[in-house]
C-alpha cells in the first residue's frame, strides 16, 4: 500500500513542478505537503552566513517538517495519498559535517526516518547531466558542482529505502515530469 510518497532529489529536479502536476492528474485523493524548505528559505530566514546558521537552518527546517506531516497524516483518510514535496531526511544532504552528523544532531536513525514513506520518487537533478537548473524557486542558491553534491549525497540517503524509485534526468524536462508522474500513477494504483 503505497499512500505515503517522498518526492525527493538535487536541486532543479523538477520536485515542485511534478508535485503540481501530480495534484492536478492522479485525481482529488491526492494531497501535496508542501516543501518546507522554500517557505522557510524563501524570505523568512536571512541568507545563510556560515555553517552554524546552516545547521540552525536545517534543524528548524526538520522540526517544521515534522509537524506539517503529522498534521497531514492524522487529517488523512484511508483512500488519501500524501505526496511530500521532500521528506525529513533531505536535510541530511544540506548538513555542513555531512548526512551521518545531521542523523546524530537530531537523534534520528536513519531507516526509521525513511521508513516513515511507503516510497520514495527521486528526480536526478539537471545539473548531474550537465543541464542548466531551471525554475523560480527564490530559496535555490546552488552552483552547478552544488547541485551535483546535494543530489549524490540526497541518493546515497534515500536508495536505501526499499522502495526507491530513480527518475533520471532528461534532455526534455517534460519527458522527465512524464516519467515521474506515470511511476507516480503505479505506485497510486498499486495501493
Amino acid at each position: 500500500m503505497f499512500r505515503r510518497v517522498a518526492i525527493s532529489g538535487g536541486p532543479g529536479g523538477g520536485k515542485s513542478t511534478v508535485a503540481a502536476v501530480a495534484a492536478r492528474e492522479l485525481g482529488e485523493h491526492v494531497v501535496i505537503v508542501p516543501e518546507v524548505a522554500t517557505h522557510l528559505l524563501g524570505g523568512f530566514f536571512p541568507s545563510i552566513a556560515d555553517a552554524a546558521e546552516r545547521r540552525a537552518v536545517q534543524r528548524a527546517i526538520y522540526h517544521v517538517q515534522v509537524q506539517l506531516e503529522t498534521v497531514h497524516r492524522a487529517r488523512a483518510s484511508e483512500d488519501t495519498v500524501l505526496l511530500f514535496d521532500r521528506g525529513i531526511v533531505d536535510g541530511a544532504a544540506y548538513w555542513p559535517e555531512g548526512s551521518d552528523a545531521f542523523f546524530v544532531d537530531l537523534g534520528l536513525d536513519a531507516s526509521t526516518a525513511r521508513a516513515g514513506y511507503d516510497a520514495v520518487v527521486f528526480l536526478e537533478s539537471a545539473a548531474a547531466g550537465g543541464l542548466p537548473i531551471l525554475g523560480d524557486n527564490p530559496a535555490r542558491n546552488e552552483g552547478r558542482d552544488e547541485a551535483v553534491r546535494v543530489d549524490t549525497e540526497l541518493r546515497r540517503v534515500w536508495q536505501q529505502h526499499p522502495q526507491f524509485h530513480f527518475i533520471a534526468h532528461t534532455p526534455t524536462f517534460e519527458v522527465k515530469v512524464k516519467n515521474a508522474i506515470e511511476q507516480l500513477r503505479t505506485l497510486i494504483e498499486a495501493r
